[in-house]
């Protein structure tokens, strides 16, 4: 994107960190900026920081060596991403933290968190007024906490102005990536997912999760898991409440009160979530004719799965499959001509 960058100094990415952060919050995003470059000219320079520096805890047993963030007062930072793991909750509410973050965020051109780092974002009122996204689990927990900030809980990272966020884990990687392809373009970052062995644009798009697997999660007794994925094996079935209280060996009307109870969708709309999630799978990975993967879904029309697309992702079929199901045919072209 910046051919100009090759006689430009190295940016800096700042990390800031705390005690108890998650490790490959930490690591994923930093291996993808560390590996960018240009020929021999490498894009970034890497600065990890706490509040006081020094020797910081992980989750996963390795410390991190950091500097303190007061020191780097002056330093001409370029993006600053904050990482999540279990000590952010008790991060956010240092104060000490919150204001230097804040100072340098102010400074920075450019604002992520992975994960539950967004806490700390949210806590020091840089994500008021913005779209944002963290861990699935805590969702509902941002969202309750800071009225002020709109939570997309289906998003793998989201991009609002200056500020960046992203959900679990590897979806950090995911955002990581996107902001080098803003940078640096597209091939830079292509080659570096190859090198991570990982999608430039990964397969789905924004969801964090499969609908299975949410259903699973929020069922909380486990006892719709085997249902569910009856569901998934026989989309083409009517799949009516009572047919799906058949198979469950329930009353129609004691089924539907006791799974709308325990996974916090109605019948109907489970059935739904799970034959748009066989849909995606196929806009993105086959070129299957729409009136095709409508019949194999169990939609009635094309009409109810654009709706229903609509609905989840505010995009048509067609444009859906142009996003993600092309990037990647892109990517597996890219890889194959290697």
């Amino acid at each position: 994107m910046n051919d100009n960058m090759t006689s430009n100094p190295a940016k800096t990415v700042l990390f800031v960190v705390f005690p108890n952060v998650k490790l490959l919050d930490l690591a994923g995003p930093m291996q993808v900026f560390a590996d960018t470059s240009l020929g021999s000219t490498h894009i970034y320079d890497l600065v990890v920081a706490s509040l006081d520096g020094g020797m910081v805890s992980s989750d996963a047993h390795l410390p991190v060596e950091t500097v303190a963030l007061s020191k780097l007062r002056n330093l001409d930072i370029d993006t600053l991403i904050v990482a999540g793991g279990p000590g952010a909750f008790a991060a956010s509410e240092n104060a000490n933290l919150r204001d230097e973050v804040l100072h340098l965020a102010a400074k920075s051109r450019r604002v992520g968190s992975v994960c539950t780092g967004a806490f700390i974002l949210a806590k020091s009122g840089l994500l008021d007024g913005r779209r944002v996204v963290t861990h699935w689990e805590y969702c509902d927990l941002l969202h309750d906490s800071f009225d002020e900030v709109s939570v997309e809980e289906d998003a793998i990272f989201i991009n609002d102005g200056k500020i960046w966020t992203s959900a679990g884990v590897t979806a950090g990687i995911d955002m990581s990536l996107a902001m080098v392809t803003e940078d640096v373009g597209r091939k830079a970052a292509l080659a570096v997912a190859q090198s991570l062995v990982c999608y430039l644009v990964r397969p789905g798009g924004q969801s964090q999760f499969s609908t299975t697997l949410k259903q699973q999660y929020q069922t909380s007794t486990g006892r719709f898991d085997e249902l569910n994925a009856w569901i998934a094996d026989n989309l083409t079935a009517p799949l009516s409440v009572d047919d799906l209280a058949n198979q469950a060996a329930m009353s129609p009307r004691h089924f539907a009160r006791l799974y709308t109870a325990q996974t916090g969708a109605t019948p109907a709309k489970a059935v739904e979530a799970i034959r748009l999630k066989a849909a995606c799978l196929l806009l993105e990975e086959t070129d299957m004719p729409l009136s095709m993967i409508v019949k194999q879904c169990g939609f009635a029309d094309s009409e109810r799965l654009r709706r229903a697309l609509m609905r989840s992702f505010k995009v048509a079929p067609g444009a859906y499959r142009k996003r993600f199901g092309q990037a990647q045919t892109d990517f597996k072209k890219a890889i194959n001509s290697e």
